[in-house]
């Protein structure tokens, strides 16, 4: 029976977390109470998913928002956000991923006080099932810490209750040297609890305290969240920060082997419910580590492609694509069933470990400086050796590309959509942040107000003022919008663009990124090449072998190609995508 093969299986997955870890209850029992509390009571409850089955396709777009990034007097923010939706995203964007709308104590929503509820400063759960019926609806997990002021810790710290033994302590005097941290605070929290002074792992913030899965209560409670997010619409899961949830001290406590037999244990529950719910893991990590959480198709479905947006400025910004290119040979191919989740700017800043090992030493340090000139911030964490590192660049995507490693220029508009262009071409499925939707600068207002360098690129927009912005055709706003719309729509209507499409990169020269997509059925090629330099450049059209015998036209101008030209010239920052099909 299914239900006997899925218990077994569910039950394995246990074994495997739990091996190390004495439980008060046996593998069979947490393994029907899991499979109980995601809605898998009898048979008739388990769906069956296909394996190395895509579940997405160049349709697919998903964009990036705070809940309260569009706010209207008077009106709930989350009201607001689907108001902006269907009137400038309903031919483009399909999906939406809303970043925690939960109430929070700090870090924009990272610090959930309440895992069940809406923020009220937001709305309400109908407003999220509202965006949820037109839209993809993706939330977050944020799976292994929660905010020092939830009833949980508040149980912890009375020593009774839910909660009171839901988190992760240690003791000072134990070896904690090798712990990869992604922040300079200390790892510790000292507090006192009904049961004496306890000292709790603190992976991010001193009000971020971290969940210990040892218990398996913690995990039925996620299971139980995860069932309530699928009741009220969600269709992605993005795991927050999952790369941290299993410890073991004296260990590194990153991507151990039980973090991600946790994540294959949620992807087996969630797709015995419906198969066509995506786990995104959000794995901030050096791209060799990040590739590990496709597991073998078994664990997340899409990993955030997250050395893409440090090489991609520094491509644009120094003119040469040698790393970016490099990078984009060396990534393996997604195979069917997963795919690479793609963006070039989000909430947070852009990452700099996912380039180490990518870029050199004086790479980085030339970005950073680069991007500090263009009026960015920078965090930092410790090193292995305890020196302060750049750990991520905080800026807007639209001011990083103001200028190069020279200095601004007027090119910064064509930089911008040269980006786009060249993300929503690749391999994988796109996610396009609402402020570069926008062409939003940097808020130095909110860095001033709330003393976070993340604050600089989560403007909080007022509905009027922007569609004002929107209506202008001369404001950088309606300029970006318009043509990074325009893209999306070409995208969209291409079997060439489908994410587990055919990629190869073209050898062209250091100014001209280029790489070539073919559909599914072979029917389809794209060319996709981009002058990411500020002089104009000529390209041989015999070094991109088109096919004689196919017409060829370039899908973003309408243009036609001639072969007998021998050659195409290319502004700086054009992008061509060549095509000898067009199915717009």
């Amino acid at each position: 029976m299914a239900w006997d093969l899925l218990h077994d299986k569910v039950k394995h997955h246990l074994e495997s977390i739990y091996a190390d870890v004495a439980l008060d209850v046996s593998y069979e029992t947490l393994a029907t109470d899991l499979m109980n509390t995601i809605g898998i009571q009898q048979q008739t409850d388990i769906a069956s998913p296909q394996s190395h089955h895509n579940y997405w396709d160049e349709d697919d777009i998903i964009m990036i928002t705070y809940g309260d990034s569009v706010i209207d007097e008077g009106e709930r923010p989350l009201v607001t956000l689907n108001k902006f939706l269907h009137r400038y995203c309903k031919n483009t964007v399909n999906n939406v991923h809303i970043l925690p709308f939960f109430p929070y104590s700090s870090d924009d929503g990272f610090s959930v006080i309440d895992y069940s509820t809406v923020n009220e400063a937001l709305g309400t759960w109908d407003d999220i099932q509202a965006i949820a019926a037109d839209y993809g609806l993706m939330t977050d997990l944020v799976i292994n810490h929660c905010s020092a002021r939830s009833a949980w810790f508040d149980n912890f710290v009375k020593g009774e209750g839910p909660g009171s033994d839901f988190f992760f302590t240690a003791d000072p005097t134990d070896d904690l040297s090798m712990v990869t941290r992604p922040r300079v605070s200390p790892l510790l929290r000292e507090t006192e609890t009904a049961n004496g002074t306890k000292h709790v792992w603190c992976t991010f913030s001193h009000d971020q305290v971290d969940f210990d899965f040892r218990n398996p209560k913690v995990l039925l409670a996620f299971i139980d969240i995860i069932k309530l997010y699928i009741d009220k619409g969600a269709k992605l899961f993005r795991l927050d920060a999952v790369a941290f949830l299993w410890k073991i001290v004296g260990t590194n406590c990153i991507n151990l082997f039980q973090t991600h037999e946790v994540i294959r244990l949620i992807r087996t529950l969630i797709e015995h419910v419906d198969p066509s719910i995506i786990i995104i893991t959000e794995t901030n990590i050096p791209n060799r580590e990040n590739l590990t959480y496709f597991g073998n198709a078994n664990e997340a479905h899409a990993i955030y492609n997250f050395s893409l947006p440090p090489l991609l400025v520094n491509t644009l910004v120094t003119g040469d694509c040698t790393y970016l290119k490099s990078w984009m040979m060396s990534m393996p191919p997604a195979q069917n069933g997963t795919a690479y989740f793609n963006f070039i700017a989000s909430h947070d800043g852009i990452g700099l470990r996912p380039a180490e090992g990518l870029l050199t030493d004086e790479e980085i340090s030339e970005l950073v400086h680069t991007m500090q000139h263009f009026g960015g911030k920078v965090s930092w964490r410790a090193s292995d050796h305890g020196q302060q590192k750049p750990y991520e660049i905080n800026i807007t995507l639209f001011d990083a590309l103001q200028g190069t490693t020279k200095g601004p220029d007027k090119y910064q508009v064509d930089r911008f959509i040269c980006a786009h262009a060249i993300m929503l071409g690749m391999e994988g499925i796109p996610g396009i942040y609402i402020h570069s939707l926008l062409g939003t600068s940097n808020d130095y207002e909110k860095v001033a107000n709330t003393g976070q360098n993340r604050s600089i690129n989560r403007k909080r927009w007022d509905f009027n003022e922007l569609e004002a912005l929107l209506d202008s055709p001369f404001s950088q706003h309606h300029k970006v919008l318009t043509r990074i719309s325009q893209l999306i729509r070409i995208r969209k209507a291409q079997p060439a663009f489908h994410p587990n499409a055919t990629q190869f990169t073209l050898q062209l020269g250091n100014q001209l990124f280029g790489y070539w997509r073919q559909s599914l059925d072979r029917k389809q090629s794209v060319f996709c090449i981009s002058n990411i330099s500020d002089e104009e450049q000529t390209i041989l059209l015999s070094d991109i072998n088109l096919i004689g015998t196919d017409n060829w036209i370039d899908l973003i101008t309408r243009d036609e190609i001639a072969l007998s030209s021998g050659f195409l010239q290319m502004k700086p920052y054009q992008v061509l995508w060549i095509s000898n099909q067009d199915f717009e």
